[in-house]
């Protein structure tokens, strides 16, 4: 774009914040943006900050410096940028306490990005605190401030380098900064107290404070001042909380007892401030306690853990106390803050394995779990269920998975039994359903054998009112779901379970607990359950009367198939006839209409492909009991023409032609090999749907019927599908960007790739399409999505495995051979280049089994793909030195195990990042 003139500036920023039209405010918003991505914009936001027309558009100036200089420094040539820098410096002297403070902070996040992007730069940290001395020491705050702060964006391609030359530099000078600190503490202003906490904060968090002079460091004894008066202004108070949490974090993996004994005293002198914070109702102040409660038991958790598993006790063990104190808040929220503390401690308990050291901790959780069914207490004055999508609601669930985590450290009985007592009496609706809440966390590990509790726990649940309060009903429900281990043990609670269930589909709040229950109770109760399939069947056919949502007609599908895999094979077969019947007919009315699709109703087909995929998926025949016919092969058989007619009428809608295959998928697992004589009939349908309309799904389904219909005889009729898949499939990849926008058909395509590959090879190999695969897949390696590169990697690993291999066949492994020979180089390359410099470290762990199992192929041919591939990698900064690739080369060359060269590629790509 040409460059604008600074009136048109003015104008579009005006529009942007104080026209009340929207469509010319997003006009305005769209055209700024095209500024700032302009070369143009460097002289733009200068000119706005020199002329400080109004705050509008110095933040504007302002933003845009930070934004060009974190993502587009490179437009500008190298000698320039000692420019730039001086031209910041003048900005940020000529701010004052009275600027805007989002204005301040974009221009020293601009002056801390370019600092940092400036390598040549030595002794930076030094040199920039003599730039702003005694010229305004306020701006100088801030600085110091959000610098650290940045050294570990991950907007910024620093490399591990420089990061670290940094890190050191602090360190260097942190005693200078600590003194300046000191003298702006002596400012009684109470916002020059607040950025020096917070600048204070940033320091310790990239660890540039030793430890060592914590005793002595002026700005955490005074955030200790603040955090003692609960009286003091939050703003002040919480980011007290920030510095001392940080300390008590460092303090967690150094060896300073002696500081850290110190700090411990300090903070535990502060209970009493915190009885008052709450006595006053300073909320916000509660919760800046237990954050700092909680760190300090995090902190000592470890010494703690020892010195009990020694038989002594540590001091530290008052933190957890403070902790509890903190759980007993009325506020969940302040509650909610400890969380990961018994995380934590479950954790450490867990993998130690010593049955005294979990004895000793079953009072803190007994404690703990006491306070959570408190906390878990609906309000008394709600006449309805719970909003499922409320904070209270993300909490509950929270607290479930809390309890899951550490009931073993009391015993899952134990908390069955302390919530039964709490039941006894005439107790207020929201004390009984929060107990059995609780009860319903722990009910999936009581023990068949208990009849002390649990009988009456049943049977109170199916004689409770009808008139008794929703969200207890609702609870009872999900409570005998859970119990389904249990009941299997005792069949005669099954028979009275299954009836409650089902007279509860009738309503419509408790339907999906009750068809959710059903399906746990049938899946545990195969045996059983099984002589109430006439029952099921009739509360199947209702579905639709009932007008149950997606999910929950799903779950009674699922527990009438649990059911019905365990009856005779001849009435199995009938039954999954008349089951699949009810459904069909569902279809076949779509198909004659021209109704138009309205999600989630009768006009929606996905409402039955997700009950019929739902039958098939927990029907369970054992194998072992078939011989003849699989039972289900009739049900399959009337569903297949009509689910292809529905593929056919909605070809456009992904998402039905998605539920389609789903319900093809389980319909061909659950019948397995059997289902080889519909291959010919799947295999046309689908090759003419996928010429139609590329859904990724459609390869997704050819995978699993390589998967389970593999075989001499099947062979080509799946070679043929293959041809008829991979060339649309691989010319819509080979498209500009056509890998990054299309990542399911990349998850999906190899995903298929490696079932061929593994259960027919010969045919994948001589399919034609290998080499476009191969080019498919280099393109593919640096793929930015999990799933999908997760399956590139793995075909890659079975592909190089193969040619390893000595069970592979002689002509498969020639053609393996061939291909790696062709591609080793490229791949070896393709692969350590998207390590360093486009995937995620948590993405890292296939690449590094895909690069070992390499490298032991290119030893055995005597060549170095992977010396190749380091010369290769990028040479401007940042990047490794010489020294440290020659390092990377020699490790993994030496290294044999998958997660020693995992740990290897997510150090070294550190350096280009």
């Amino acid at each position: 774009m040409e460059a604008p003139s600074m009136e048109t500036i003015y104008q579009a920023i005006s529009a942007l914040y104080d026209n009340p039209n929207r469509e010319e405010k997003e006009k305005a918003s769209v055209w700024l943006g095209d500024v700032q991505k302009s070369i143009h914009s460097w002289k733009v936001a200068d000119e706005l900050l020199r002329q400080k027309k109004d705050v509008q558009s110095c933040y504007f100036g302002a933003q845009t410096m930070r934004s060009k200089v974190q993502h587009s420094l490179s437009e500008l040539p190298e000698e320039s940028l000692i420019s730039l820098r001086d031209t910041l410096v003048g900005h940020l002297e000529n701010t004052s306490p009275d600027t805007t403070s989002a204005i301040l902070t974009q221009l020293a996040l601009a002056f801390a990005d370019l600092v940092l992007q400036m390598i040549s730069w030595q002794n930076c940290v030094s040199d920039m605190i003599k730039l702003f001395a005694n010229k305004n020491d306020f701006a100088l705050l801030e600085v110091l401030t959000v610098f650290p702060q940045e050294i570990d964006s991950s907007n910024l391609k620093l490399g591990e380098n420089r990061r670290e030359q940094i890190k050191m530099e602090l360190r260097a000078n942190s005693q200078i900064v600590t003194m300046f600190l000191k003298e702006c503490l002596n400012n009684t202003n109470t916002h020059v107290a607040l950025k020096v906490i917070k600048c204070m904060t940033s320091w310790i968090q990239v660890k540039a404070m030793s430890t060592q002079e914590v005793p002595n460091n002026a700005v955490i004894g005074f955030s200790l001042q603040v955090l003692k008066d609960y009286n003091s202004i939050n703003l002040l108070h919480e980011a007290a909380s920030d510095c001392v949490c940080s300390i008590l974090n460092c303090l967690a993996a150094d060896k300073c007892d002696d500081v850290q004994k110190l700090l411990f005293d300090s903070v535990s002198s502060l209970e009493e401030s915190y009885h008052m914070a709450v006595a006053h109702e300073e909320e916000e102040k509660a919760a800046n306690y237990a954050r700092v409660f909680t760190e300090m038991a995090e902190s000592l958790l470890e010494k703690i853990i020892l010195s009990t598993m020694n038989g002594e006790k540590h001091y530290g063990l008052r933190s957890l106390e403070l902790a509890l104190v903190c759980v007993g808040h009325h506020d969940y929220e302040v509650a909610e803050i400890t969380f990961n503390l018994w995380y934590r401690l479950s954790e450490e308990v867990y993998e130690r394995d010593y049955q005294p050291l979990t004895d000793s901790f079953k009072p803190h959780i007994k404690r703990l779990i006491e306070a959570l069914a408190r906390h878990c207490q609906c309000e008394p004055d709600h006449a309805n269920l719970p909003d499922d999508s409320d904070e209270f609601f993300d909490f509950r669930s929270k607290v479930m998975q809390l309890i899951k985590d550490v009931v073993f450290i009391v015993g899952s009985s134990s908390v069955f039994q302390q919530m039964f007592a709490s039941l006894q009496g005439n107790m207020p609706w929201e004390q009984t359903e929060a107990a059995l809440f609780i009860m319903r966390t722990v009910a999936k590990n009581i023990v068949p054998d208990e009849y002390e509790y649990v009988p009456k726990v049943i049977e109170a649940i199916l004689s409770m009112p009808e008139d008794s309060h929703p969200a207890v009903r609702k609870t009872c429900i999900q409570l005998l779901g859970e119990l389904c281990e249990w009941i299997e043990k005792h069949p005669e609670c099954l028979e009275p379970c299954l009836q409650l269930l089902i007279r509860s589909l009738n309503d419509k709040n408790m339907a999906h607990s009750a068809a959710t229950a059903l399906q746990h109770i049938c899946k545990s109760c195969r045996e059983h359950a099984a002589a109430h399939v006439p029952t099921l069947l009739r509360a199947a056919a209702l579905a639709d009367d009932l007008q149950l949502p997606l999910h929950t007609g799903a779950a009674l599908l699922r527990a009438l198939a649990s059911a019905t895999g365990r009856l005779p094979h001849d009435q199995l077969a009938l039954a999954m006839q008349e089951a699949v019947a009810q459904q069909l007919g569902g279809l076949r009315t779509l198909l004659a209409s021209g109704a138009e699709l309205r999600k989630g109703t009768r006009s929606d087909p996905v409402l039955y492909l997700d009950r019929l995929a739902a039958l098939f998926r927990d029907v369970d025949v054992p194998p072992h009991t078939v011989d003849a016919a699989h039972p289900c092969m009739p049900a399959f058989e009337d569903v297949w023409p009509v689910v292809n007619q529905i593929m056919l009428k909605y070809v456009k809608d992904g998402r039905v032609i998605e539920r389609a295959c789903r319900c093809v998928r389980f319909s061909v697992r659950a019948c397995g090999q059997w289902a080889a004589a519909a291959l010919p009939a799947l295999a046309t349908a689908l090759a003419s749907l996928y010429a139609m309309q590329q859904h990724s799904c459609v390869l997704y389904l050819a995978a699993v019927l390589a998967d389970a219909l593999a075989g001499p005889a099947t062979a080509p009729a799946l070679a043929q599908l293959l041809r008829a898949l991979l060339p649309p499939a691989l010319t819509s990849l080979s498209q500009p960007q056509g890998v990054v926008n299309n990542p399911d058909t990349v998850d999906d395509l190899f995903r298929l790739c490696i079932r061929y590959l593994q259960r027919i090879p010969l045919e994948f190999l001589r399919s034609g399409a290998l080499e476009a695969v191969m080019q498919c897949a280099l393109l593919a390696c640096s793929l930015d999505h999990q799933e999908a590169n997760s399956s590139v990697m793995r075909f890659l690993n079975d592909l190089v495995c193969a040619a390893r291999s000595s069970r592979t066949d002689q002509e498969v492994q020639r053609l393996v051979n061939e291909t790696i020979d062709t591609y080793g180089e490229q791949l070896m390359h393709a692969l350590l280049e998207a390590a360093v410099l486009h995937l995620h470290a948590y993405m890292l762990d296939d690449v590094a089994e895909v690069v070992v199992e390499l490298v032991r192929l290119q030893r055995a041919r005597g060549v170095d793909w992977l010396g190749s591939a380091l010369r290769r990698l990028p040479r401007a900064l940042p990047a490794a030195t010489e020294q440290q690739c020659c390092h990377f080369h020699q490790l993994v060359l030496r290294t044999e195990a998958y997660k020693d060269v995992y740990r290897l590629l997510c150090d070294f790509a550190k350096l280009y990042r």
